[in-house]
């Protein structure tokens, strides 16, 4: 009795811990792009506001990191660093600007109910890339998230072709980078959040030239800081660096504690309350067919989370299951552990990716 009673005031306390993080998870994100909104109204500057970003990335994750006792990252080769980590950078970079042109260009709620697209441009992407092939369930959740999102994109009163192309080109970049980061995890052994922080400083470092061309002769000249409100924009500069970083720490700290179809589901939420957040704060015009819109792209980014899960599930009973005892008689622990690592648990690198957009 008394067990029963500890077990279940652990399970409580779990599931409170759980829900708390989720919570700053939410407020964390809807924070994080309600103040990039602001931002880019007073400051359209996309590189700049990325290359903040990149620096707080650079910055406060060694440290932070070390301090928390996240391992070390394996040697990586200069060949493999130039055929992967090279080109995983870029694409990180350049999906952080065009993500940030996005939000610049229309309201944070249509940018992310382009995003959502993102099942669909990672179906898409695999099939070419990996020649990997889903389900007809998996198939058949993309329909919502597409007509959800033309249905936003038709009703959208503050409608912008560089902003919806920005975004679509944004979650193309993203979806790329969950897919060659399953590679890069699974070949080195690098922890998830140690890839965060490499191509952070990388791409930190390769686009100091590209940020001084765009921007920084401009900010010079204008003198954009100086101005009258130069004080509020330094001051969103670093909220929103802070944010954007903090945003990754505590998205992993959800996902080191439930599971991957759990996070995939509190991700689609997530999406859903910054929708609800920006269209409260910032208060954009919006019809009742533009919401209706967005919620059945967020409800198809569910059910696709949910087809996909399933799918991974049967592929790993397949895996695991015995063979004939003529042949063997059993599959010891050790082989099924095996057949897990070698990459059959259908997430990136046990289902922890460092992208958490």
């Amino acid at each position: 009795m008394a067990y029963a009673s500890m077990a279940e005031k652990k399970h409580t306390k779990e599931v409170l811990t759980v829900l708390s993080f989720c919570i700053l998870w939410y407020i964390i994100s809807s924070s994080n792009n309600v103040i990039g909104k602001m931002l880019l109204s007073d400051f359209p500057y996309p590189v700049t506001v990325t290359m903040v970003q990149l620096s707080s990335i650079t910055l406060y994750s060694g440290p932070f990191f070390n301090l928390w006792g996240i391992r070390k990252f394996v040697d990586i080769s200069w060949k493999y660093y130039l055929k992967m980590i090279v080109p995983l950078a870029l694409g990180k970079f350049l999906a952080s600007v065009f993500s940030h042109v996005s939000i610049w260009k229309v309201p944070v709620s249509y940018a992310h109910t382009v995003k959502a697209t993102m099942p669909l441009f990672t179906v898409v992407l695999s099939r070419i890339i990996l020649k990997e092939r889903q389900t007809c369930k998996v198939y058949l959740s993309l329909a919502p998230i597409i007509i959800g999102v033309a249905i936003a994109t038709v009703t959208e009163l503050s409608f912008d072709m560089v902003g919806l192309v920005s975004a679509l080109i944004a979650t193309m970049g993203f979806s790329l980078q969950n897919i060659f980061s399953k590679k890069v995890l699974r070949d080195t052994g690098v922890h998830h959040l140690r890839l965060l922080h490499i191509l952070g400083r990388l791409a930190l470092v390769l686009f100091i030239p590209v940020w001084a061309v765009l921007d920084l002769q401009s900010l010079v000249q204008e003198q954009v800081l100086f101005q009258k409100n130069g004080y509020r924009v330094v001051l969103l500069l670093f909220l929103d660096g802070v944010l954007n970083w903090f945003q990754n720490i505590v998205a992993f700290s959800v996902l080191s504690l439930v599971t991957p179809l759990t996070y995939a589901v509190a991700s689609a939420s997530k999406r859903l309350f910054v929708i609800a957040a920006s269209l409260i704060l910032l208060q954009n015009p919006v019809t009742f067919t533009n919401i209706a819109g967005m919620a059945l792209a967020i409800f198809g980014v569910l059910c696709y989370n949910k087809a996909k899960y399933d799918a991974n599930e049967a592929k790993k009973k397949q895996l695991l299951l015995p063979v004939s005892k003529e042949v063997t008689g059993f599959i010891s622990s050790s082989q099924m552990m095996n057949g897990i690592r070698n990459g059959h648990t259908g997430g990136i690198g046990n289902g922890k990716s460092p992208y958490f957009v």
